[in-house]
């Protein structure tokens, strides 16, 4: 009673693990299969071809009793014609039996031609039942692999999620904050880069003011022009009051 409990459980993990192995690779299986039909049916071939040979040599045989039985009935004829019984007498027992086993080849021959035409029916039809497997076989590997890919492209699109609840979502959060971050700094730089233009250029035109200024003033001296005719005040109210200040700080000394 143990050992058949322990043979019972022995058997049932062993049909676990070929379940396993079974229903791993479906289509694998499948070709396993189908190669070994293909096996069984070449052997199948190989037997009816040795079979064909046996029906050819009873055929060759029945042609031989045919033949036999053809002479021996002339032979008969000739020497009952001859007025010879004896002889034919002899021939006639010996076509008798001919006869008989020309019936019983012929007998077998019937048998052998129809047991070959039905093995070779059976060989034929599983011939085509195999064709019909092999496509089915390609036919399930693609579904297979397509149903496969399109799975796969469904968890993708499920990964792909770009939420915020998703680690998608969250790096996508954190690329853009880190943008943000470039492009306020290249902002702040922009802004920075034109901190002090006005004051340089408030100090070139202050520089071409009192360039302009000595220049007049140096006429003046040489004559050219008159104090009176001299453009300082424009220029002082073209540089503002602070720029003034420093123009006539610079001519005082």
């Amino acid at each position: 009673m143990i050992f058949h409990k322990f043979w019972s459980a022995f058997r049932a993990q062993v049909n676990k693990v070929a379940n396993l192995f079974w229903e791993a690779d479906p289509v694998a299986q499948m070709r396993y299969e189908y190669d070994r039909s293909v096996e069984q049916l070449k052997e199948g071939r190989t037997g009816l071809e040795q079979y064909r040979g046996l029906v050819e040599r009873v055929t060759r045989q029945v042609q031989s009793n045919r033949s036999h039985v053809q002479q021996l009935e002339s032979q008969t004829k000739a020497y009952l014609k001859a007025g010879d019984r004896t002889t034919a007498s002899k021939f006639a027992l010996e076509l008798q039996k001919a006869k008989g086993e020309l019936a019983t080849n012929e007998g077998q021959l019937t048998m052998h031609e129809t047991a070959y035409g039905n093995s070779l029916k059976k060989i034929q039809h599983a011939n085509e039942k195999l064709i019909e497997l092999r496509e089915k076989i390609t036919k399930y590997d693609a579904e297979l692999k397509m149903t496969a890919a399109e799975a796969e492209i469904a968890k993708l699109s499920e990964t792909f999620d770009m939420n915020l609840t998703t680690d998608f979502g969250e790096l996508e959060t954190v690329i853009q904050q880190k943008i943000d971050q470039n492009r306020g700094k290249v902002r702040v730089a922009a802004d920075l880069s034109s901190k002090g233009i006005a004051e340089i250029q408030a100090e070139e035109k202050m520089q071409a003011a009192m360039a302009d200024d000595a220049l007049t003033q140096f006429e003046v001296e040489l004559g050219l022009k008159s104090p009176e005719t001299s453009p300082i005040a424009q220029t002082a109210k073209d540089l503002g009051p602070a720029a003034t200040d420093k123009a006539a700080e610079k001519q005082t000394n």
